[in-house]
């Protein structure tokens, strides 16, 4: 196999009655590309990857991203901040997460996280995740790892799909459609989603606000053959979201997006990759009484990246070089009002080498360099990665380095926090860093002609330094919060992963993760890792005749009880530990596909009506036992 496809890849359509067991039901096959920028099969990368497939998608059938993440991954949680849901995966806060559309970063943030109501299922084709330090290939805000969604495929020849789905909770409508046709040597996807979702009422003694609201989320692609040697794509995007965050004011948050991408085969060992993307998140705030809609925040990023990749075939490797340059504008009210807005260029090049000695050894290094206007700084980074196979049995270990810088906000912020304290920006902040470890072990087989089955082990260990957070200071006379860099710190983690899969169509998946902060000592742990969580799934898949299919699952996610240092004075001057019950939630799904076309889900959410105590920060936003029904018409796959 080439480095690239001199033409573009359609998606075959597979026929109805074609068994799971045809269908590489361990997904070891899938080719991947956020571990190493370069297509290849998920067994044979020497980094850990863990994919969410577009069956998976469909198979857990979760209201958004956020719940798809959470149903599938260990270890991964989101809860509250200041009014605004936050993640946390294996001991790192989303700004240490790096999420990816199509291998593009994302404008905005919102408590250090994206906006990730702006991500729309219907138009996923699966989901890479890459824990560890990642910081070589993508630079900041990759080292506690990356999760990179990957839109479809172009179709064949046309595809057309609409969509339905009502949750009981929050009375929650989603409403999608998409279409895909070819023209010649022209692909256009067009996917649009809307959601109408109601508050949730979690009575008066809870802190969390569950507001109701809208969005509407329309995306465009256009892919165009130019010669069997040269392909652009090209995209652009709109996202609107209202909050009805109260009876005077909403919340509203747009997005406007557009990019280009030249891929050029240069011949069967080389080619090269050109691409520009630009992305814009604004919020803002409408007055009901006057109508007036005032922008108080917009994040603007021009982007520019190339990558070229060579094979060299007399020493069985390849050779990835890479530049991005990025323009980051931010304008918000909370900066002081002398500085409403500021701008912070970066540059960036790397250096990847992946080396084939055998076929039972592949050993990728790398080498890159960062640097930031606003701190005129730079920070390099480097990787070492290696896999050993043989049989149904491999062994990867690596060692990698990652780092953030400071954002702008945490760099300049100068704000009245909700009229009670002041927030500080700290000019002089210095890069996060960390160094990750990664060892794993993995067996994959088959017993006897009935069953195929993967087991996966993976141990994790990372020191950090200068990891950024808010620290008390005293400035006329009162309390308030300033970005610091404080000691440092370590996470030890393990994962382990299982799946069975019998040829009926049978199968079951089980996951489990362990993460664990180390602090010096008389420090807090500002984190909210809960020490033990797990996922698991246990489904049927058959395909009964041309027209008829049937899919349940009964699947669940457990996380443990957890101890969360926190504020409890609005002075700042003193915190205490939070103790969160562990839980778990388990979901019952029922699928049947109908006439080739027609697939109706239902689920029962919450099945044993598990409820918090209380709802705070930690707790999981939940009324009880709530069902889901959803329609899905393939519009095609009825001619």
């Amino acid at each position: 196999m080439g480095l690239c496809a001199c033409a573009t890849a359609y998606a075959e359509e597979e026929p109805a009655d074609t068994a799971v067991w045809n269908r590489d039901p361990l997904g070891l096959e899938t080719v991947v590309v956020t571990a190493t920028r370069t297509p290849k099969a998920l067994k044979d990368i020497p980094v850990v990857t863990r994919v969410i497939t577009a069956e998976d998608i469909q198979k857990v059938d979760a209201t958004n991203v956020k719940d798809m993440l959470q149903q599938e991954l260990p270890g991964l949680e989101f809860t509250y901040s200041m009014g605004q849901q936050v993640l946390n995966m294996g001991g790192y806060e989303g700004n240490n997460i790096l999420f990816l559309v199509d291998g593009e970063r994302m404008a905005g943030e919102s408590m250090d996280n994206v906006d990730f109501s702006r991500l729309n299922l219907s138009s996923i084709e699966r989901i890479e995740i890459v824990k560890g330090a990642a910081s070589t290939l993508y630079g900041s805000s990759a080292m506690g790892g990356v999760i990179n969604i990957i839109t479809k495929s172009p179709s064949a020849t046309w595809a057309a799909n609409v969509n339905s789905r009502y949750e009981g909770a929050t009375k929650e409508w989603r409403h999608g459609a998409s279409a895909d046709f070819n023209i010649g040597k022209v692909n256009s996807l067009t996917t649009f989603q809307m959601t109408d979702a109601k508050a949730l009422d979690l009575g008066e003694d809870s802190s969390l606000p569950t507001y109701g609201g809208k969005s509407y989320n329309v995306k465009e692609r256009l892919i165009w053959q130019v010669t069997d040697a040269l392909k652009l794509t090209g995209r652009a995007g709109f996202f609107f979201r209202e909050r009805e965050s109260g009876m005077v004011s909403h919340e509203r948050y747009r997005d406007v997006n557009d990019g280009i991408r030249a891929n050029w085969c240069i011949n069967s060992l080389q080619d090269l990759e050109v691409a520009y993307s630009f992305d814009q998140y604004d919020k803002s705030d409408l007055n009901m009484l006057t109508h007036k809609d005032i922008r108080d925040y917009s994040n603007r990023q021009h982007i520019a990246r190339a990558l070229y990749n060579s094979q060299l075939s007399t020493l069985n490797s390849q050779l990835s070089l890479g530049a991005d340059y990025m323009n980051d504008y931010l304008m918000t009210y909370q900066f002081a009002d002398d500085h409403k807005s500021r701008i912070q260029n970066s540059y960036d090049a790397f250096v990847q080498w992946d080396y084939t000695p055998s076929r039972h050894w592949e050993v990728i290094g790398g080498v890159r360099y960062d640097y930031f206007s606003a701190a005129a700084k730079g920070m390099p980074t480097w990787k070492l990665a290696g896999m050993w196979k043989s049989g149904l049995h491999s062994l990867r270990a690596s060692y990698a380095s990652g780092f953030r810088a400071p954002s702008l906000k945490e760099l300049y912020m100068d704000f009245f926090m909700g009229g009670i304290f002041m927030i500080y920006g700290n000019p002089d902040l210095k890069c996060e860093t960390n160094h990750n470890f990664s060892l794993t072990w993995e067996h994959h087989g088959a017993i006897g002609d009935k069953f195929k089955y993967s087991t996966t082990a993976t141990g994790l260990y990372n020191f950090f330094n200068n990891y950024i957070t808010t620290a008390t200071v005293i400035r006329d006379g009162k309390s308030g919060q300033m970005y610091t860099n404080i000691a440092k710190q370590q996470i030890v983690g393990a994962d382990l992963n299982a799946q069975l899969h019998h040829i009926s169509g049978l199968g079951t998946k089980v996951s489990y993760a362990f993460v664990k902060n180390i602090v010096e000592k008389g420090k807090p742990d500002l984190t909210a890792a809960r020490p033990h969580s797990l996922t698991w799934r246990l489904d049927y898949d058959h395909q009964f005749s041309p027209n008829y299919g049937l899919y349940v699952a009964l699947s669940g996610r457990f996380l443990s009880a957890v101890d969360v240092t926190e504020y409890t004075s609005t002075q700042l001057d003193e915190m205490t530990k939070t103790h969160y019950d562990g839980y778990s939630i388990w979901k019952l799904n029922l699928s049947g596909r109908f006439l080739k076309g027609i697939t109706l889900n239902g689920a029962v959410d919450n099945l044993f009506n598990y409820k918090p105590k209380t709802y705070y920060a930690n707790s999981p936003v939940t009324l009880g036992t709530t069902l889901t029904v959803g329609l899905s018409i393939d519009i095609d796959k009825f001619f």
